[in-house]
């Protein structure tokens, strides 16, 4: 049969996208300070900072970073925090200063923040107070050695930025005690560094820009290495798809996914700063009334989530009051956008829910539905540009049309491989450029391509990848428990959620005491949501764990 690949763009987009306009990420971020000075670039809680106040900012900080003793080119600093103006701050600050960003989930559990920083290597942290709690009962155990260290409202303008602080650890006591001796404050970095302007080091596209830490079947994350190259292709196969509905320094996103999320940092931070955009960052997304209030006083261009936002942000009162008229582009990924929430999407705000797919290790664009899409369609679209998508079978030959099989990737946008794990990459990235997604799709018969199932056993809660493993790792340390298998469970809220299955070794263990386990040990969502106890699991004859039948 004849062996095909897609290659296929809606009318008017470039086959072919052009990275030569950029040496690196830093560079796309100046070039924007350039043409957009005054025009605003981040706001959050009521502040608004503009492209000439982000230069500053990045300018300072990225001098303090400099100047710390035995910083190069190329070390790591880890960034933990949510959505705040100093998160991008930090961003670009690390990467004018020419090192990589390594983004930390600021939910992580001591443990899985350990390995991460001890993997990465990483020799400074810029971190928020909420979560210092977490890096001080680690950092001894880490190649850390230079803290920075934040509040919720140092950004703000005053007085709102000392009422808020105040409030965050006096009043609602979200700061744990920590005792980090060593940290400097983003303020007094921020001091310091003015002293003099920041050293520029120039980049290429196959230097690194950020280590984007995504789980493994192993059950140990991984670091993908996404180069500036990576990053601008992306960004650059982005704008393309989208180059006919947004004007330069017109346009607003909404950016409720963390910025440490590939998705929020390549489609939201990277493609609309390149027009002039302004992003602004909720910090708190889960607080759906608190997101409605804030949307109601906003006049908005674009907004991008998961199937779960879009969905709770309908089901929320007072959504009915939000202002869709300038309303352009509805962009869902992370997860399957489903039919209802589309439908509901488009009916309320005149915009159709476009899904997209994408992952880590590709930046993370890989397919995107046509902006002119009428109307839901199950697929995850069509391929962006300067990329090919094929389906192929187990022995890597190229299937034709309809049939199923590992949906591959080959494109500018596909990482360098995962940081100092050669044997992990080469199993995810053929000699002749195949990256295997680890997903089953099909294409149909106008290109579309389509998943149909998971190859891997990964399990998606509301976007975040959960890799069964590592959770069967630690609930296997918990004493009661003689064997586990864990599985994903259909959610209607999150897509999916974690399930257990569990042998006992003590009778009297309870679903109440697994879950307490896992809550000291994952983040949030990698706990689950339901356990359930049986005498015996299915197994293979050498006695691996079934999880095909347990589900």
């Amino acid at each position: 049969m004849e062996k095909v690949w897609l290659k296929s763009y809606p009318p008017g987009i470039p086959e072919e996208i052009d990275v030569s306009g950029y040496q690196s990420v830093t560079d796309v971020f100046e070039q924007a300070i350039d043409r957009f000075g005054e025009k605003p670039c981040f706001a959050n809680l009521g502040t608004t900072l503009t492209y000439s106040e982000m230069d500053r900012y990045t300018d300072q900080l990225a001098s303090y970073l400099q100047g710390l003793p035995g910083m190069e080119k190329g070390d790591r600093v880890a960034i933990m925090m949510p959505n705040v103006l100093q998160n991008p701050i930090s961003i670009f600050a690390t990467l004018r200063a020419g090192f990589t960003v390594v983004n930390t989930n600021p939910l992580y559990t001591s443990r899985e923040l350990q390995h991460q920083l001890s993997d990465s290597g990483t020799k400074a942290i810029i971190v928020m107070e909420n979560f210092c709690h977490t890096l001080d009962e680690v950092i001894d155990e880490t190649p850390v050695q230079y803290v920075i260290t934040t509040q919720l409202g140092d950004l703000l303008r005053f007085p709102k930025s000392i009422i808020v602080n105040l409030v965050v650890k006096y009043v609602k006591k979200m700061v744990p005690a920590f005792s980090l001796p060593q940290r400097v404050t983003f303020k007094n970095a921020l001091q310091q560094g003015a002293a003099r302007p920041h050293q520029a080091v120039p980049c290429s596209h196959d230097d690194l820009a950020f280590l984007q830490y995504t789980g493994g079947t192993t059950g140990v994350a991984k670091g993908a290495m996404l180069t500036h190259g990576n990053m601008i292709a992306n960004m650059q196969q982005a704008s393309a798809w989208i180059k006919n509905i947004v004007e330069d320094g017109k346009e607003v996103i909404i950016t409720a996914l963390p910025l440490y999320h590939i998705f929020s940092l390549t489609a939201n931070c990277l493609t609309f700063m390149k027009v002039g955009g302004l992003n602004y960052l909720i910090t708190n997304p889960r607080d759906m009334p608190g997101f409605v209030k804030e949307l109601q006083g906003l006049r908005f261009t674009a907004m991008t989530g998961v199937n779960t936002l879009f969905n709770g942000l309908m089901n929320t009162p007072g959504f009915e009051n939000i202002d869709f008229t300038s309303l352009k582009l509805s962009l869902g990924g992370g997860m399957a956008v489903q039919q209802p929430v589309a439908e509901r999407w488009q009916k309320r705000t005149g915009t159709p829910l476009l899904e997209a797919y994408g992952l880590t290790e590709t930046s993370p664009a890989v397919c995107i539905n046509p902006l002119n899409l009428k109307e839901y369609n199950g697929a995850i679209g069509l391929p962006v540009p300067s990329t090919e998508v094929s389906v192929q079978d187990t022995e890597g030959n190229i299937l034709p049309q309809g049939e199923i099989g590992e949906l591959c990737v080959r494109g500018p946008q596909v990482m360098k491989g995962y940081w100092q794990r050669p044997e992990e990459t080469a199993k995810v990235i053929s000699s002749d450029g195949w990256f295997k997604t680890g997903d089953v799709a099909q294409m149909d018969e106008q290109g579309y391509f389509r998943i149909v199932d998971r190859l891997k056993d990964m399990i998606l809660v509301s976007a975040f990848n959960v890799y069964p493993n590592e959770v069967e790792t630690v609930i296997a340390s918990h004493e009661g428990v003689l064997e586990v298998g864990v599985i994903g469970h259909p959610d209607e809220t999150s897509g999916e959620v974690v399930k257990a299955v569990i042998v006992k070794k003590d009778p009297a263990l309870t679903e109440e005491a697994v879950i307490e386990h896992c809550r000291k040990n994952l983040t949030g969502y990698k706990v689950p949501k339901i356990v359930e106890f049986r005498d015996e699991l299915p197994k293979t004859n050498v006695g691996k764990i079934l999880r095909r039948e347990l589900r």
